[in-house]
């Protein structure tokens, strides 16, 4: 007796499962079918990664013959909460004393410490003759003395100034993006910068400022995210500014961060950071006098500037799903305008003073009174605190 049988010879799909479950043992939703000589991933992956590895699991078995029908599974957007945070904090101390005389026959000298000088200063009468000085005063005097010797009129001035100064920078931009894909953020604005062209032209060309901020996010699991991140905050600079052609062209104050790094689902980690300190001391004298003990700081003139910066750069990336609007409270929901009664005469801006309905706030008024709240207790020195 003779028999014709049909033997199709495909993959080992019972090989091949045993191998996906060892490589990924906390995938439970793949399913794995084959079709002659093709095989086919079904059901669902935890993460991109994990599909990734399934199907190179696959290829193995039937190459260039595997049909992904994989859905991946969990959360596929991330948030990122950057925060910029930074101090800085300035001494100036100078001390000088500047000396002219005024003497007859049209004479005047002046012995000048370098930090200021006399300015319109007119000695009419004296020996019958008159003298002007005519230079500039900085606006840092402190005082001004002066004597007469008979036919020489002395005039001196004291420039004598302490200034501290205090900045304080905090930024934090919030950006959510899809799971592999670039997400670019920018609060701020753009400003003209004339560009001289030929023929005397001038055309104009605008450069960005503000907070800004591009990542891109790679889910790694239910857990770890790897983040391409690029926070930036900006500023107008005009004490640098560049007159340009009569324009007033100002610099930019930038802090910049660029890097590749991998966290835990709400996990924060610093990814730049700046500690700078800088003493600049000069001093300008008269030779030989400006260099007797005591008697010599009349001739000369001494400055000292110190600046300390602080500057901490973090972010915190959170894997999210799309929340339901209605069970969400803005800052707006509770506004409601004053009538003129208590907008002229109580100086209302909205009903019921601050958090305006029924005297409510939002969250975000309630933090924002708790952040003002620390920060006006807040004397002496400071710094930042890393969490």
């Amino acid at each position: 007796m003779m028999g014709v049988y049909d033997v199709v010879i495909g993959p080992d799909l019972t090989r091949l499962k045993e191998n996906l479950h060892q490589a990924l043992p906390e995938e439970k939703g793949i399913l794995v079918t084959s079709s002659h000589d093709h095989i086919t991933l079904s059901g669902t992956a935890s993460n991109a990664n994990n599909l990734g590895r399934a199907m190179s699991i696959a290829e193995a078995y039937a190459p260039k013959k595997v049909v992904n029908a994989l859905q991946v599974g969990g959360v596929q957007q991330v948030m990122l909460e950057v925060r910029v945070a930074e101090m800085n904090r300035e001494l100036i101390k100078r001390l000088g004393v500047n000396f002219s005389a005024i003497g007859p026959n049209e004479f005047g000298v002046s012995v000048l410490g370098g930090l200021t000088t006399l300015t319109n200063f007119t000695n009419p009468g004296v020996g019958g003759g008159a003298a002007t000085v005519t230079t500039a005063v900085t606006s840092a005097i402190q005082g001004v003395f002066g004597f007469d010797t008979g036919s020489i009129s002395w005039t001196g001035l004291v420039d004598a100034l302490k200034e501290e100064n205090l900045i304080k920078v905090l930024a934090k931009p919030t950006l959510v993006a899809l799971n592999g894909q670039e997400a670019a953020f920018l609060a701020g604005g753009e400003f003209p910068i004339p560009v001289p062209q030929a023929f005397g032209l001038v055309t104009v060309q605008f450069k960005k400022f503000g907070v800004g901020l591009v990542f891109t996010p790679n889910i790694m699991n239910s857990k770890h995210i790897s983040l391409n991140v690029a926070p930036e905050v900006s500023e107008l600079d005009f004490q640098n500014a560049l007159r340009l052609q009569g324009f007033l062209v100002p610099a930019i104050t930038t802090r910049r961060a660029a890097t590749t790094i991998e966290l835990a689902d709400g996990q924060s980690f610093a990814i730049g950071g700046l500690m700078r300190d800088n003493v600049r001391e000069s001093v300008k004298k008269v030779p030989f006098l400006g260099e007797i003990p005591i008697l010599g700081a009349l001739f000369r003139s001494s400055s000292f500037q110190k600046n300390e910066t602080e500057l901490v750069i973090i972010v915190t990336p959170h894997l999210v799903k799309p929340l339901d609007l209605t069970a969400q409270t803005l800052p707006t929901d509770y506004y409601v305008e004053p009538n003129d009664f208590e907008f002229y005469l109580l100086g209302f801006s909205e009903k019921g003073g601050f958090g305006g309905k029924a005297g409510q706030r939002s969250p975000a008024a309630e933090m924002l009174s708790n952040r003002v709240g620390r920060a006006a207790a807040m004397e002496g020195q400071f710094g930042h605190i890393v969490p």
